[in-house]
């Protein structure tokens, strides 16, 4: 599913060079459950982004599927990002002025489904998350929780091939947390291969797998206790 070898992210040049991640390389298999630990500056955000194209690395391959990612064109990278990846961010990233079936089916606008079919499909996602009974509700009418079901429904209406998750329990307390998590866990249960950014121990054991970093490099890669 996911292979990469030798990732280098560099800013800067001669002695103000700072290597944000410093020659990493780690594989994700289909159906993998992966958390990505560490410190601020550590280089798990950067790493995220490199693996949600959403950034390019200095050095280094990234395979994703059967596509060396370097080696795409935007217009290619972009259906990628619409079509097989899904995102959930720690700020939720709604868009206020619509509802929630309208921000679900946003990803769907750049394929060929039409309108009453991409409702449908919006619909059936937002079901799968418990929030069909707000789907004409607009993100300031719901709760943080519920903010961020939405983003997960939207995460899954394009059937992704991997679900990238930054930080997706970082604006939400202790129990809605939990909540969101063990939505995860049965996504992650039904298939889907997840890979989470977070700095929380007790998020990072909903995974299957642990990977921690510092200063640019992993440290540690270990199979979390069920």
């Amino acid at each position: 599913m996911i292979q990469v070898q030798g990732l280098r992210k560099s800013y800067g040049d001669g002695e103000s060079r700072v290597d944000a991640l410093a020659g990493v390389s780690l594989t994700v298999k289909k159906g993998e459950f992966v958390a990505i630990m560490g410190a601020s500056g550590s280089g798990k955000s950067t790493l995220m982004n490199i693996l949600g194209c959403l950034d390019t690395p200095t050095e280094g391959t990234y395979l994703l599927g059967d596509e060396t990612i370097a080696d795409v064109e935007d217009e290619r990278l972009s259906s990628i990002r619409n079509q097989h990846i899904g995102f959930i961010f720690q700020t939720f990233h709604l868009l206020s002025r619509l509802s929630a079936l309208e921000n679900v089916i946003l990803p769907l606008r750049y394929t060929d489904i039409d309108a009453e079919s991409a409702k449908k499909k919006g619909l059936e996602m937002l079901d799968k998350v418990g929030l069909s009974h707000r789907a004409h509700h607009k993100p300031n009418e719901m709760s943080g929780g519920q903010r961020q079901r939405v983003a997960i429904a939207r995460a899954l209406v394009n059937d992704p091939k991997v679900i990238f998750a930054d930080e997706p329990t970082g604006n939400l307390d202790s129990k809605t947390s939990y909540e969101i998590m063990a939505l995860l866990e049965e996504l992650h249960h039904q298939g889907n291969t997840l890979v989470m950014v977070t700095h929380e121990a007790d998020i990072a054991a909903y995974a299957q797998r642990t990977i921690t970093m510092r200063d640019g490099h992993i440290i540690e890669d270990s199979q979390c206790q069920q």
